[in-house]
């Protein structure tokens, strides 16, 4: 029988500046400690619990599939620990334990596994998991209900839902400052916005996330939201607030730079960055959702192929 080989190889561009998978992880985990301290701090015990429960379990998880499809331990390359602790930055203090337990399930096994493991992911497995659970339970996402439960005293709210229910009049107390410190009910690592930012800045300088994912994921969010305000702002909140409330700005730097489910040239990173931002106020103003970034990121996570196909045509002159 005749030996048939096939070579193989991943789109362009091929350059690797010396970093790994490990590397990555834990320097992610790293620049999303201010905003988990913060949460922490806010939240209390049961913040800290459901940060551990959910590494460990995502870990876990992590090594029972390697033990299931016999392959080779890859717990130590931080990823498992990483996603883990993105899923917990997503989500209430007050998540039940089974839900954790469901959630790092379908982030390491479905969101992760099932489509090839590293690289291979169509969608963030973080985003696809904590989507699915607002699909499936939505009181587990209701910020607001969760918390007072939790703490009848508790003097936070989640300002976009108070915005989807009550209008602008009912977010005007919140101020830019308190947003920026995490003054603001929502998920565990997802408020603190000044450390979101700092974590951010940290990540680009390294080099392990693109600045014009980022940026551009920002400016469609501000943009929008600016034509919105401009158009009706007695209805709309103005663009600051959309930057610093609900996930934002975790899903500018952590979630929508994302390596396997994000372009990797200029101009498509520009327009997959833009579209996300776009369509969160979208959602946000004029859809269902109280925060559109987690849906946002699932609709550039499944046109990013089509987008990394746009290519700049050269301009010239034969002679």
């Amino acid at each position: 029988m005749t030996n048939r080989k096939k070579f193989i190889v991943s789109h362009a561009p091929f350059w690797h500046y010396g970093s790994n998978i490990t590397e990555r992880s834990y320097h992610t985990m790293l620049a999303a400690l201010p905003a988990v301290l913060m949460g922490i701090f806010y939240f209390g015990v049961p913040a800290l619990s459901v940060v551990a429960l959910s590494v460990s379990s995502a870990i876990g998880w992590e090594l029972a599939i390697n033990k299931v499809t016999k392959q080779s331990i890859t717990i130590g390359d931080g990823n498992a620990a990483l996603i883990g602790l993105l899923f917990a930055m997503l989500v209430p203090a007050t998540m039940p334990w089974w839900a954790v337990l469901t959630g790092t399930f379908i982030v390491v096994v479905i969101g992760k596994h099932i489509f090839g493991g590293i690289g291979g992911n169509v969608f963030n497995p973080v985003v696809l998991a904590v989507a699915i659970l607002a699909i499936s339970w939505k009181y587990l996402l209701d910020f607001d209900a969760a918390l007072l439960n939790y703490d009848p005293g508790f003097m936070m709210a989640a300002p976009l839902v108070k915005l989807k229910a009550f209008g602008v009049n009912a977010v005007k107390d919140f101020s830019y400052v308190n947003l920026l410190f995490g003054r603001q009910a929502g998920g565990i690592g997802s408020g603190f916005g000044l450390g979101l930012i700092a974590g951010g800045v940290y990540l680009i300088l390294k080099g392990f996330i693109r600045w014009e994912i980022a940026l551009s994921f920002l400016a469609g969010v501000f943009g929008t939201a600016s034509i919105f305000y401009m158009v009706d702002p007695t209805r709309f909140a103005d663009p600051i607030f959309h930057l610093l409330t609900g996930y934002t700005l975790i899903g500018a730097f952590f979630l929508a730079t994302e390596d396997s489910a994000s372009p990797v040239n200029f101009i498509p990173m520009l327009i997959y960055g833009a579209v996300g931002g776009i369509v969160t106020v979208l959602i946000r103003n004029i859809g269902v959702y109280a925060d559109g970034v987690l849906y946002a990121i699932l609709v550039i996570n499944l046109i990013q192929p089509l987008v990394d196909k746009i290519r700049p045509q050269a301009v010239g002159k034969v002679v």
